[in-house]
Protein backbone atom coordinates (compact mmCIF):
# COMPACT_ATOMS: atom_id res chain seq x y z
CA UNK A 1 0.00 0.00 0.00
CA UNK A 2 1.37 3.38 -0.99
CA UNK A 3 0.25 6.65 0.59
CA UNK A 4 0.84 10.05 -0.93
CA UNK A 5 0.62 13.25 1.10
CA UNK A 6 0.72 16.65 -0.54
CA UNK A 7 0.40 20.17 0.80
CA UNK A 8 -0.88 22.96 -1.41
CA UNK A 9 -2.16 26.49 -1.09
CA UNK A 10 -4.33 26.07 -4.16
CA UNK A 11 -8.09 25.90 -4.11
CA UNK A 12 -8.65 22.17 -4.63
CA UNK A 13 -12.37 21.25 -4.85
CA UNK A 14 -13.54 18.63 -2.35
CA UNK A 15 -10.11 18.66 -0.66
CA UNK A 16 -9.78 22.18 0.69
CA UNK A 17 -13.28 23.58 0.09
CA UNK A 18 -13.02 26.36 2.68
CA UNK A 19 -10.11 28.16 1.02
CA UNK A 20 -12.62 30.39 -0.75
CA UNK A 21 -15.15 31.44 1.87
CA UNK A 22 -16.30 34.91 0.79
CA UNK A 23 -18.94 34.95 -1.91
CA UNK A 24 -21.51 37.34 -3.40
CA UNK A 25 -23.07 38.52 -0.09
CA UNK A 26 -19.73 40.06 0.94
CA UNK A 27 -19.34 41.71 -2.48
CA UNK A 28 -22.86 43.13 -2.13
CA UNK A 29 -22.10 44.31 1.41
CA UNK A 30 -18.94 46.14 0.31
CA UNK A 31 -20.73 47.69 -2.69
CA UNK A 32 -23.75 48.91 -0.73
CA UNK A 33 -21.55 50.13 2.12
CA UNK A 34 -19.37 52.09 -0.29
CA UNK A 35 -22.34 53.60 -2.13
CA UNK A 36 -24.00 54.55 1.17
CA UNK A 37 -20.73 56.14 2.33
CA UNK A 38 -20.66 58.20 -0.86
CA UNK A 39 -24.24 59.42 -0.46
CA UNK A 40 -23.74 60.24 3.22
CA UNK A 41 -20.51 62.08 2.42
CA UNK A 42 -22.19 64.37 -0.11
CA UNK A 43 -25.28 64.91 2.06
CA UNK A 44 -23.18 65.95 5.05
CA UNK A 45 -20.72 67.96 2.94
CA UNK A 46 -23.39 70.14 1.33
CA UNK A 47 -25.13 70.55 4.68
CA UNK A 48 -21.91 71.80 6.26
CA UNK A 49 -21.46 74.14 3.27
CA UNK A 50 -25.09 75.33 3.71
CA UNK A 51 -26.02 74.26 0.17
CA UNK A 52 -29.06 72.18 1.08
CA UNK A 53 -31.41 74.13 -1.21
CA UNK A 54 -29.15 73.63 -4.24
CA UNK A 55 -28.79 69.87 -3.61
CA UNK A 56 -32.16 68.66 -2.28
CA UNK A 57 -31.84 65.08 -3.53
CA UNK A 58 -28.39 64.55 -2.02
CA UNK A 59 -29.44 65.96 1.34
CA UNK A 60 -32.93 64.47 1.59
CA UNK A 61 -34.26 61.62 -0.55
CA UNK A 62 -30.90 60.03 -1.41
CA UNK A 63 -30.28 59.53 2.30
CA UNK A 64 -33.25 57.16 2.34
CA UNK A 65 -31.41 55.11 -0.27
CA UNK A 66 -28.28 55.22 1.90
CA UNK A 67 -30.19 53.89 4.91
CA UNK A 68 -31.77 51.14 2.80
CA UNK A 69 -28.37 50.27 1.29
CA UNK A 70 -26.74 49.98 4.72
CA UNK A 71 -29.64 47.85 6.00
CA UNK A 72 -29.55 45.47 3.01
CA UNK A 73 -25.76 45.32 3.25
CA UNK A 74 -25.95 44.34 6.91
CA UNK A 75 -28.51 41.65 6.08
CA UNK A 76 -26.13 40.30 3.42
CA UNK A 77 -23.29 40.35 5.94
CA UNK A 78 -25.34 38.53 8.58
CA UNK A 79 -26.39 35.95 5.99
CA UNK A 80 -22.73 35.21 5.28
CA UNK A 81 -21.65 35.02 8.92
CA UNK A 82 -21.03 31.53 10.27
CA UNK A 83 -21.46 32.40 13.96
CA UNK A 84 -24.16 35.08 13.90
CA UNK A 85 -25.04 34.80 17.64
CA UNK A 86 -21.53 36.04 18.52
CA UNK A 87 -21.70 39.30 16.54
CA UNK A 88 -22.39 41.23 19.74
CA UNK A 89 -18.87 40.41 20.95
CA UNK A 90 -17.47 42.84 18.37
CA UNK A 91 -18.96 45.64 20.45
CA UNK A 92 -17.45 44.53 23.73
CA UNK A 93 -14.10 46.11 22.84
CA UNK A 94 -12.39 48.42 20.37
CA UNK A 95 -9.16 47.32 18.70
CA UNK A 96 -7.76 50.15 16.61
CA UNK A 97 -5.30 47.81 14.89
CA UNK A 98 -8.21 45.67 13.62
CA UNK A 99 -10.12 47.07 10.59
CA UNK A 100 -13.03 44.77 11.37
CA UNK A 101 -13.28 46.15 14.92
CA UNK A 102 -13.31 49.87 14.14
CA UNK A 103 -15.27 49.21 10.97
CA UNK A 104 -18.03 47.55 12.99
CA UNK A 105 -18.17 50.53 15.37
CA UNK A 106 -18.21 53.09 12.55
CA UNK A 107 -20.96 51.18 10.77
CA UNK A 108 -23.05 51.10 13.96
CA UNK A 109 -22.68 54.84 14.62
CA UNK A 110 -23.19 55.93 11.02
CA UNK A 111 -26.31 53.74 10.67
CA UNK A 112 -27.90 55.23 13.79
CA UNK A 113 -27.18 58.85 12.81
CA UNK A 114 -28.36 58.23 9.23
CA UNK A 115 -31.72 56.99 10.51
CA UNK A 116 -32.00 60.12 12.67
CA UNK A 117 -31.07 62.26 9.65
CA UNK A 118 -33.88 60.78 7.54
CA UNK A 119 -36.30 61.14 10.46
CA UNK A 120 -35.49 64.87 10.69
CA UNK A 121 -36.42 65.36 7.01
CA UNK A 122 -39.68 63.37 7.05
CA UNK A 123 -41.93 66.48 7.35
CA UNK A 124 -40.29 68.03 4.28
CA UNK A 125 -40.31 64.86 2.17
CA UNK A 126 -43.76 63.68 3.28
CA UNK A 127 -45.85 66.74 4.28
CA UNK A 128 -48.99 64.64 4.81
CA UNK A 129 -47.25 62.46 7.36
CA UNK A 130 -48.64 63.27 10.79
CA UNK A 131 -46.65 62.34 13.88
CA UNK A 132 -49.11 61.94 16.74
CA UNK A 133 -46.79 61.61 19.71
CA UNK A 134 -45.56 64.88 21.20
CA UNK A 135 -42.26 63.45 22.40
CA UNK A 136 -41.45 62.40 18.83
CA UNK A 137 -42.30 65.87 17.55
CA UNK A 138 -40.00 67.44 20.14
CA UNK A 139 -37.25 64.98 19.30
CA UNK A 140 -37.68 65.71 15.60
CA UNK A 141 -37.48 69.46 16.24
CA UNK A 142 -34.28 68.88 18.19
CA UNK A 143 -32.80 66.92 15.28
CA UNK A 144 -33.78 69.64 12.80
CA UNK A 145 -31.95 72.23 14.89
CA UNK A 146 -28.85 70.04 15.02
CA UNK A 147 -28.61 68.81 11.44
CA UNK A 148 -25.32 70.59 10.92
CA UNK A 149 -23.90 68.88 14.01
CA UNK A 150 -24.97 65.51 12.62
CA UNK A 151 -23.38 66.46 9.29
CA UNK A 152 -20.09 67.31 10.98
CA UNK A 153 -20.09 63.89 12.62
CA UNK A 154 -21.16 62.01 9.49
CA UNK A 155 -18.64 63.71 7.18
CA UNK A 156 -15.48 62.07 8.60
CA UNK A 157 -17.32 58.84 9.45
CA UNK A 158 -18.46 58.45 5.83
CA UNK A 159 -14.85 58.76 4.67
CA UNK A 160 -13.79 56.15 7.23
CA UNK A 161 -16.61 53.83 6.09
CA UNK A 162 -15.59 54.20 2.44
CA UNK A 163 -11.93 53.50 3.22
CA UNK A 164 -12.89 50.60 5.51
CA UNK A 165 -14.47 48.66 2.63
CA UNK A 166 -11.03 48.55 0.99
CA UNK A 167 -8.83 48.23 4.08
CA UNK A 168 -10.92 45.24 5.17
CA UNK A 169 -9.36 43.41 2.21
CA UNK A 170 -5.88 44.94 2.26
CA UNK A 171 -5.45 43.79 5.88
CA UNK A 172 -5.28 40.19 4.61
CA UNK A 173 -1.53 39.92 4.08
CA UNK A 174 -1.82 36.30 2.91
CA UNK A 175 -3.60 37.35 -0.29
CA UNK A 176 -1.22 39.10 -2.75
CA UNK A 177 -4.05 40.75 -4.68
CA UNK A 178 -5.52 42.23 -1.52
CA UNK A 179 -2.23 43.09 0.16
CA UNK A 180 -2.15 46.47 -1.54
CA UNK A 181 -2.19 49.87 0.16
CA UNK A 182 -4.08 51.41 -2.76
CA UNK A 183 -7.29 49.47 -2.03
CA UNK A 184 -8.42 51.89 0.70
CA UNK A 185 -8.32 55.04 -1.48
CA UNK A 186 -9.57 53.05 -4.50
CA UNK A 187 -12.65 51.69 -2.72
CA UNK A 188 -13.34 55.12 -1.21
CA UNK A 189 -13.21 56.76 -4.65
CA UNK A 190 -15.40 54.04 -6.12
CA UNK A 191 -17.91 54.47 -3.29
CA UNK A 192 -18.04 58.23 -3.80
CA UNK A 193 -18.53 57.68 -7.54
CA UNK A 194 -21.39 55.21 -7.10
CA UNK A 195 -22.92 57.50 -4.46
CA UNK A 196 -22.80 60.44 -6.87
CA UNK A 197 -24.30 58.26 -9.62
CA UNK A 198 -27.18 57.26 -7.33
CA UNK A 199 -27.87 60.92 -6.53
CA UNK A 200 -27.86 61.81 -10.25
CA UNK A 201 -30.25 58.93 -10.97
CA UNK A 202 -32.86 60.14 -8.48
CA UNK A 203 -32.39 63.90 -8.86
CA UNK A 204 -34.92 66.00 -10.76
CA UNK A 205 -32.95 69.22 -10.28
CA UNK A 206 -30.99 70.27 -13.39
CA UNK A 207 -28.35 72.18 -11.40
CA UNK A 208 -27.87 69.26 -9.02
CA UNK A 209 -27.55 66.73 -11.84
CA UNK A 210 -25.01 68.88 -13.65
CA UNK A 211 -23.02 69.46 -10.44
CA UNK A 212 -22.84 65.77 -9.59
CA UNK A 213 -22.03 64.86 -13.19
CA UNK A 214 -18.93 67.05 -12.89
CA UNK A 215 -18.07 65.53 -9.52
CA UNK A 216 -18.60 62.00 -10.80
CA UNK A 217 -16.50 62.62 -13.90
CA UNK A 218 -13.60 63.78 -11.72
CA UNK A 219 -14.02 60.74 -9.46
CA UNK A 220 -14.01 58.35 -12.44
CA UNK A 221 -10.77 59.87 -13.73
CA UNK A 222 -9.25 59.50 -10.25
CA UNK A 223 -10.51 55.92 -9.97
CA UNK A 224 -8.96 55.00 -13.33
CA UNK A 225 -5.66 56.51 -12.19
CA UNK A 226 -5.78 54.48 -8.97
CA UNK A 227 -6.53 51.28 -10.89
CA UNK A 228 -3.54 51.92 -13.17
CA UNK A 229 -1.43 52.61 -10.08
CA UNK A 230 -2.58 49.34 -8.50
CA UNK A 231 -1.81 47.29 -11.62
CA UNK A 232 1.58 48.93 -12.15
CA UNK A 233 2.44 48.34 -8.51
CA UNK A 234 1.73 44.63 -8.89
CA UNK A 235 3.67 44.55 -12.18
CA UNK A 236 6.74 45.89 -10.35
CA UNK A 237 6.29 43.47 -7.46
CA UNK A 238 7.34 39.94 -6.63
CA UNK A 239 6.48 36.72 -8.45
CA UNK A 240 3.27 36.15 -6.47
CA UNK A 241 2.09 39.68 -7.26
CA UNK A 242 2.82 39.10 -10.94
CA UNK A 243 0.71 35.97 -10.78
CA UNK A 244 -2.05 37.94 -9.07
CA UNK A 245 -1.82 40.50 -11.87
CA UNK A 246 -2.08 37.69 -14.43
CA UNK A 247 -5.61 36.97 -13.18
CA UNK A 248 -6.59 40.39 -14.55
CA UNK A 249 -4.35 40.47 -17.62
CA UNK A 250 -4.62 36.91 -18.91
CA UNK A 251 -6.93 34.98 -16.61
CA UNK A 252 -10.52 34.07 -15.90
CA UNK A 253 -11.37 37.59 -14.66
CA UNK A 254 -9.86 39.52 -17.59
CA UNK A 255 -13.17 40.08 -19.41
CA UNK A 256 -15.10 40.93 -16.26
CA UNK A 257 -12.46 43.40 -15.10
CA UNK A 258 -11.52 45.21 -18.30
CA UNK A 259 -14.83 45.00 -20.19
CA UNK A 260 -17.44 45.32 -17.45
CA UNK A 261 -15.50 47.38 -14.88
CA UNK A 262 -12.97 49.52 -16.75
CA UNK A 263 -14.70 50.05 -20.12
CA UNK A 264 -18.46 49.77 -19.44
CA UNK A 265 -18.30 50.79 -15.77
CA UNK A 266 -15.87 53.72 -15.99
CA UNK A 267 -14.66 54.86 -19.42
CA UNK A 268 -17.99 54.70 -21.29
CA UNK A 269 -19.99 56.47 -18.51
CA UNK A 270 -17.25 59.13 -18.33
CA UNK A 271 -17.60 59.75 -22.07
CA UNK A 272 -21.40 59.97 -21.76
CA UNK A 273 -21.16 62.42 -18.85
CA UNK A 274 -18.63 64.50 -20.80
CA UNK A 275 -21.00 64.63 -23.79
CA UNK A 276 -23.88 65.62 -21.50
CA UNK A 277 -21.83 68.42 -19.92
CA UNK A 278 -21.13 69.72 -23.44
CA UNK A 279 -24.86 70.28 -23.85
CA UNK A 280 -25.95 67.14 -25.68
CA UNK A 281 -28.94 65.14 -24.49
CA UNK A 282 -27.98 61.85 -22.83
CA UNK A 283 -30.49 59.65 -20.93
CA UNK A 284 -29.27 59.97 -17.35
CA UNK A 285 -30.19 56.38 -16.55
CA UNK A 286 -27.53 54.93 -18.89
CA UNK A 287 -24.28 56.30 -17.37
CA UNK A 288 -25.56 56.06 -13.79
CA UNK A 289 -26.65 52.43 -14.04
CA UNK A 290 -23.39 51.54 -15.80
CA UNK A 291 -21.41 53.13 -12.97
CA UNK A 292 -23.44 51.26 -10.35
CA UNK A 293 -23.07 48.00 -12.28
CA UNK A 294 -19.32 48.56 -12.64
CA UNK A 295 -18.96 49.28 -8.93
CA UNK A 296 -20.70 46.03 -7.97
CA UNK A 297 -18.79 43.90 -10.50
CA UNK A 298 -15.51 45.49 -9.37
CA UNK A 299 -16.08 44.27 -5.84
CA UNK A 300 -17.19 40.85 -7.07
CA UNK A 301 -13.98 40.53 -9.09
CA UNK A 302 -11.77 41.72 -6.22
CA UNK A 303 -13.41 39.32 -3.74
CA UNK A 304 -13.36 36.27 -6.01
CA UNK A 305 -9.96 36.87 -7.62
CA UNK A 306 -8.32 37.84 -4.33
CA UNK A 307 -9.19 34.50 -2.76
CA UNK A 308 -7.51 32.64 -5.62
CA UNK A 309 -4.17 34.38 -5.15
CA UNK A 310 -1.74 32.93 -2.62
CA UNK A 311 1.85 32.82 -1.40
CA UNK A 312 2.11 29.04 -0.86
CA UNK A 313 2.18 26.46 -3.62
Amino acid sequence: MQEEIFISGRNIPHIDPTLEIWHFPISLYLFLGGMAAGIIFFASLFTVLKKEKETPTAVKSAMILAVVAISVGLIALMYDLTHLPYVWQLYMTIRIESPMSWGAWVLLIITLISFLWVFSYLPEMFPKLNIKFDFLKKFQAFLIQNRRVMAMVLLPLSVVLGVYTGILLSAFNARPLWNNAILGPLFLTSGLSTGAAAIILFSKNHFERRLFSKIDLALIILELALIVHMLMGMYAGSAVQLEALDIFINGEFTVMFFVFVVILGLIFPALLESVELMGYKVPVVIPTLLILMGGLIFRMVMIEAGQLTRYLY
